[in-house]
């Protein structure tokens, strides 16, 4: 795919109103002169880098002007014509690309990596794989509210190596999700020819493969524009009626560098000039020429209308301040600061087990947010490999609770989707083991979109975690401190039934993205009086059991169970009351509890189940010796697991696991 025979290009008439035409040209002409004033400053130093899409505007501007301005666009690098195409304001766009304070992100994320609402654009992250299943999850949308919109999101010749690829095509087809997948094949991923990416001769020969009929697998030449555009009219017009996945492969070339940096130095001898005779701007401009549309006064007058607009909206964005960094204003931008208003527990109390409360409250939030759709591995009608969802199918109806393939990366982006069309989502993971098939949906878009760019991710992501149950190394992971140092991540940890109704209903009311663990160990083991109003608790809000007089405990989880028990044999043995802080939630923290009491107790211990190294423990550790060192009477102790994965066998995971060295810790810490 990466020889230098080439074909000549010949554009057809196609029917096209010439009023539409016409704006056509516009379009492309627009994209092509911002480039060409972009390369220009980069050479001069006054923007930092650029991602070349010369050559390839035909694509961008052909799916953008077919479709309709309420239906979402998910653009790459390269697409600068979707962003003028549907009318971004070009000095808000310039003073994006200059890092300024009035660009979508405020300079905190460059180029094309940003989304804007008013404009139904989602921008990219650098992983290229991702936006696929959130298209999807936008497309859901569409398709439960039964709006009749099409969703289009574009990848290219590398991406479709990605699991993300491959994920999102089989959620789209199983799924029948009304998506346009756009492959611009420009036949190199960086400096890899694509006969290095894949074997099979065309992308849409991948499209049987997810049950993508022949005719919904359509290639196209790329540097046609009226192709582009009467291709993309015809799908997004098609599957507004008939939902369901297209795939559509542009055939095109990338004539610059992957970014101007890269340089095209692996490209064989006369391959751009041989792609630059198949210019989709001049030969668009051919074409109406020979129609008798255009001449070429008419041509260079919308150039020099162009210039003027591209220069004057440059020279704005480069008169507007540089952003003025602010550490607390960093903080804040984290998270939607609107916060739910919380509804008080009630007086009467029903006797419930751990599971249960969650089911409750997973029920509770379905009938308080009818546009919250659950998803996750066999929680349909067989309801769960734990059975929270035991029933929601009849309750709820199939659209609402959805079992899912095994793709956690696409599901965690459906969310996404579902959150960035106005609706709510909830993913299960069956393990929170599994999450690491989804790590990158969490850490990398979840987390920093509402940073990013402002749109809020309000996705909540239940985590059955921990061990204690002899399931081994791939089904008892603790892995909360993972997602602990990630900014813009909320998380919960309940210890008891009661907590776990109330503050789940709190992760579904808020609109931030929550990682919500339950320890599995407690599903059934575990029964408390939890009230029976749909009530919801605060994250930030811990919990302290007893008086930190001798010591106290801090933890969260089944720790909390541990804490007690040590605390009463403590009381029994003569030793002091011991407090236990039971955290609730990791992030936010409730640091004033915490400081309080380390500070009347004077004696710390820091308990959790995950690993010693690297654990939570660690972080509440150093910030209580920082901000209680002069109140402290001994060192803080800390105790958790071994620094090894979870073993299978009884014996070596009660080995494993910090419960039996938790009273020698405490009794060395009171002794000292």
């Amino acid at each position: 795919m990466a020889s230098k025979k080439v074909s000549a290009l010949h554009i057809q008439d196609r029917g096209i109103a010439p009023k539409v035409m016409l704006e056509l040209l516009d379009h492309l002409l627009l994209p092509r002169l911002i480039e060409e004033k972009m390369l220009s400053l980069l050479r001069q130093g006054r923007i930092s880098k650029w991602f070349s899409g010369m050559g390839q505007e035909a694509i961008s501007v052909g799916c953008a002007a077919a479709l309709q301005p309420e239906e979402f666009i998910l653009p790459m690098h390269r697409n600068l014509g979707v962003f003028t195409t549907r009318g971004i304001d070009l000095t808000r766009l310039f003073a994006q690309f200059q890092g300024k304070a009035t660009g979508f992100t405020q300079g905190h994320d460059r180029s094309f990596h940003f989304g804007t609402m008013e404009h139904h654009i989602v921008g990219m992250i650098s992983h290229l794989g991702p936006q696929l299943g959130i298209a999807d999850g936008i497309a859901l949308a569409s398709k439960n509210r039964k709006e009749g919109k099409a969703t289009l999101v574009f990848t290219g010749d590398g991406a479709t190596s990605e699991g993300d690829f491959h994920e999102a095509l089989n959620v789209a087809s199983v799924w029948s999700l009304p998506v346009i997948f756009c492959i611009e094949s420009n036949h190199w991923g960086l400096s890899t020819p694509s006969t290095q990416q894949f074997r099979c001769a065309q992308f849409i020969d991948k499209a049987i493969g997810y049950g993508i009929p022949a005719e919904d697998a359509i290639r196209v030449d790329g540097n046609d524009i009226l192709a582009v555009y009467e291709a993309v009219k015809k799908a997004a017009a098609s599957i507004r009626k008939a939902p369901r996945p297209i795939l559509l492969e542009f055939d095109t070339f990338r004539r610059r560098g992957h970014e101007e940096a890269s340089g095209t130095k692996y490209y064989p001898e006369g391959l751009i000039e041989s792609w630059e005779a198949r210019d989709p701007v001049d030969a668009y401009i051919a074409f109406l020429q020979k129609e008798g549309h255009v001449d070429a006064s008419y041509v260079e007058g919308r150039k020099e209308a162009i210039k003027k607009n591209i220069a004057a909206a440059l020279k704005a964005a480069e008169a507007q301040p540089d952003v003025e960094a602010n550490a607390a204003g960093e903080v804040e931008r984290l998270f939607r600061k609107e916060t739910p208003e919380y509804r008080e527990p009630s007086g009467e109390t029903e006797e419930k087990r751990f599971i249960d409360a969650i089911s409750e409250a997973l029920a509770l939030a379905m009938e308080r947010h009818d546009n919250l759709v659950l998803m996750g591995q066999d929680i349909g009608a067989y309801g769960g490999v734990f059975k929270v969802t035991d029933g929601f199918t009849e309750r709820f109806g199939e659209d609402r609770v959805r079992n899912t393939p095994l793709c956690e990366s696409a599901i965690v982006g459906t969310g996404l989707g579902l959150s960035i069309a106005g609706m709510k989502a909830m993913v299960e993971m069956q393990f929170a083991d599994f999450v690491t098939c989804g790590f990158n949906q969490i850490v990398n878009n979840l987390a920093k979109l509402h940073w990013r760019w402002g749109q809020h991710a309000d996705v909540v992501v239940r985590m059955p975690t921990g061990a204690g149950v002899a399931a081994g190394p791939f089904h008892s992971q603790s892995n909360e401190a993972w997602f602990f140092h990630v900014p813009g991540l909320m998380i919960a940890y309940p210890a008891f039934p009661e907590d776990a109704k109330g503050l789940l209903a709190s992760a579904f009311d808020t609109a931030n993205p929550v990682l919500f663990f339950e320890h599995k160990a407690l599903y059934r083991s575990l029964s408390g009086a939890v009230p029976t109003n749909d009530y919801s608790l605060p994250f930030g809000k811990a919990r302290l059991f007893g008086i930190p007089e001798a010591a106290v405990i801090i933890t969260y989880g089944m720790g909390v169970h541990w804490a007690l028990e040590e605390a009463e044999r403590c009381r029994n043995e003569g030793l002091g009351e011991i407090g236990v802080v039971d955290l609730r939630t990791l992030a936010p923290i409730d640091w004033d509890t915490v400081f309080d009491a380390a500070k009347r107790a004077g004696r710390v211990l820091v308990l959790h189940e995950d690993n010693l190294t690297g654990g939570i423990g660690a972080e509440l550790t150093a910030r209580i010796q920082s901000a209680c060192f002069s109140h402290l009477d001994a060192p803080v102790e800390r105790v958790a697991s071994l620094d090894t994965p979870v073993p299978f066998a009884p014996t070596l995971e009660a080995d494993y696991l910090p419960k039996e060295r938790l009273p020698k810790a405490l009794n060395r810490l009171l002794a000292f």
